[in-house]
């Protein structure tokens, strides 16, 4: 069980607010954090991790983090980390990069044939794919055998077939090793099948908290979404758009109609409020 009541005062986009949430999170759950940007995601995952600073209390399985009088370091935090940007050492090899974490080659070894990357282990990941980068970075996350994994938006750079590529990857990680989970995502497909549990945040608030489908349908019903697609066609102001393998009309407004022209990547709002 982790426990987690902590406040700290964020400077966001249009005046000062308090991230100030208080839950726990049951071991082996992964849960997943949304809401707008701004909202405290992120710091809240690096105050997780002892890179940033807040009052409260996180108390993981009866070990002390941080209370008010003492904060474990970072390093001392058993915490696995996966940014959206990889961060590897250039300078090494897919195997040093984990190994600089933990020498254990067996399980090191066990971790690269899970991800299929055991014979690029002596590659240099600057010769690496994308998505071969983030397997990378998840495989090194893994090596410390962390109590909580942290993932802040790591597959949204990637493009869909190697996200759902990555997303397996995950689950498997996850089905293998049992590994308590924190995800910032705001893709609702990853959300939904990854996570068991989503807690959304507004401005520093939790402001709903429960199951994805519960949540992610709550969302639909009460905010826009958008979907970016190709456009394949537009004429007397109807766009005709693919999203998803699928063909989609939309109606433009004659000033977008100007703007727009066939190959474009344009983003479709819907808002299903107006869903009946």
């Amino acid at each position: 069980m982790i426990e987690i009541d902590i406040c700290k005062k964020l400077l966001g986009a249009k005046k000062e607010m308090h991230l100030d949430v208080n839950f726990n999170i049951k071991e082996k759950d992964i849960v997943a954090l949304t809401g707008e940007s701004g909202a405290g995601k992120t710091t809240l995952l690096r105050i997780f991790a002892g890179l940033e600073e807040a009052k409260g209390v996180i108390k993981v399985d009866n070990e002390i983090w941080l209370d008010k009088k003492f904060s474990l370091p970072p390093q001392k935090r058993r915490i696995g980390f996966v940014f959206q940007e990889y961060a590897l050492f250039t300078n090494m090899s897919v195997e040093e990069n984990l190994l600089y974490v933990n020498r254990d080659k067996e399980f090191c070894k066990k971790l690269l044939k899970m991800t299929n990357l055991y014979e690029l282990k002596n590659r240099s990941v600057t010769k690496l794919s994308g998505g071969q980068k983030q397997r990378v970075s998840l495989c090194r996350a893994m090596m410390k055998r962390p109590k909580l994994l942290l993932m802040d938006e790591p597959l949204s750079a990637l493009d869909p077939k190697m996200r759902t590529n990555l997303q397996l990857e995950i689950l498997t990680f996850h089905k293998e090793f049992g590994t308590t989970t924190l995800l910032v995502s705001h893709d609702i497909s990853e959300i939904y099948k990854l996570s068991n549990r989503v807690i959304k945040l507004h401005l520093g608030k939790i402001i709903a908290d429960g199951p994805p489908k519960d949540i992610l349908l709550q969302m639909g019903t009460n905010e826009r979404f958008s979907l970016k697609g190709e456009l394949l066609e537009i004429k007397n102001s109807i766009a005709v758009v693919v999203i998803g393998g699928e063909l989609v009309e939309v109606v433009v407004n004659e000033s977008e109609a100007k703007e727009l022209k066939v190959g474009d990547m344009m983003r479709v709002k819907v808002d299903t409020r107006l869903i009946n």
